[in-house]
């Protein structure tokens, strides 16, 4: 059985998909995947052994100049892609117009999305064979594994579901795992953010705990902050600039993590490497961390004590050290 998988974007929008393919092979064991995504999370659906191709997609980019040569023939080579297979099931679980429009209806076989009421955009739900019904007010993980059983006519498990990305990384693990931390400290919105002045004050508080710190980046004003962070400390590394495999292996050989509402703190989750988020605005119980020993700090001005019981109730640091 063949299925292509449209879900675009974003890093934890792709990442809350994988379980969903784990329960699927459990239950269909000759299934296949073809999954369409943005180019910049083409290697996150690779990571997982049901998925045999991964066709990316520009949208984002192609915006940019929709008509110029250039992009007209990136679309059309795109296009034969998606319509070089036909499918025994298509499953668009983005739920917008724009993959509906752009995405679903080129390739060829039966269309599945959720319906007009449960869809993150009902018009999305128009270019679909099959409509399902997905109950809004569950975890995103969950309302990705309730289309895909529905759509491929099997019940979906009721334990927690498998990212099973994990085992692609633990034969590159790196010769310090298990050794450090990682600190995420970076996302793209002002009101997600946690004040440097309480990332500098965990960093003092860790630096005679012998577990080195180290700071990932993606963008130059994200350097800058690193560097801020880790000025003065003989106990944090400040990262090169990495690919997301590369960020990956980092996340996976970590102690433990502490993040920000990232996308790669999504992706320590499927990693399953500890983490503590701290969230703002964003309500962790539909969209935040999914899966082993992920744990919520919702005020992002809460004291750096609670932080700190976290560490030490979640076993990822022992009490004597703090």
């Amino acid at each position: 059985m063949r299925v292509l998988i449209v879900k675009t974007s974003s890093m934890g929008d792709v990442l809350h998909t994988l379980p969903a393919l784990t329960d699927a092979q459990q239950a269909i064991p000759d299934i296949q995947f073809d999954w369409v995504v943005e180019e910049g999370f083409a290697q996150i659906p690779s990571w997982h052994a049901a998925v045999d191709r991964v066709i990316p997609v520009a949208i984002r980019r192609w915006r940019k100049a929709w008509f110029s040569a250039p992009i007209k023939a990136e679309r059309k080579t795109f296009r034969d892609a998606v319509r070089l297979q036909q499918y025994d099931a298509i499953i668009d679980a983005q739920g917008l117009v724009k993959s509906a429009a752009l995405v679903t209806r080129l390739a060829r076989g039966i269309k599945h999305g959720m319906d007009w009421s449960t869809a993150r955009e009902p018009l999305a739900s128009l270019f679909y064979n099959r409509k399902h019904h997905i109950a809004r007010q569950q975890h995103a993980v969950e309302r990705t594994r309730e289309l895909f059983a529905k759509s491929l006519g099997y019940a979906k498990p009721q334990s927690q579901g498998n990212y099973a990305i994990a085992q692609h990384f633990l034969n590159e693990r790196n010769a310090d795992a298990g050794q450090y931390a990682v600190f995420l400290h970076a996302t793209t919105r002002d009101d997600k953010h946690w004040p440097e002045a309480n990332w500098r004050e965990l960093i003092g508080l860790l630096n005679n705990t012998g577990i080195r710190i180290k700071l990932p980046w993606g963008a130059p004003h994200e350097e800058a902050r690193a560097r801020r962070l880790a000025e003065g400390f003989s106990n944090v590394d400040v990262l090169p600039r990495m690919s997301l495999e590369e960020v990956a292996r980092v996340l996976a050989g970590a102690k433990f993590v502490v993040s920000v509402d990232t996308g790669l703190s999504h992706l320590t989750a499927a990693l399953d490497r500890p983490n503590i988020t701290l969230y703002g605005p964003t309500d962790p119980g539909l969209i935040g961390g999914y899966g082993k020993n992920q744990y919520t700090q919702q005020s992002l001005s809460g004291k750096l004590q609670d932080l700190d019981a976290n560490l030490v109730n979640a076993s990822l640091i022992d009490n004597n050290l703090l």
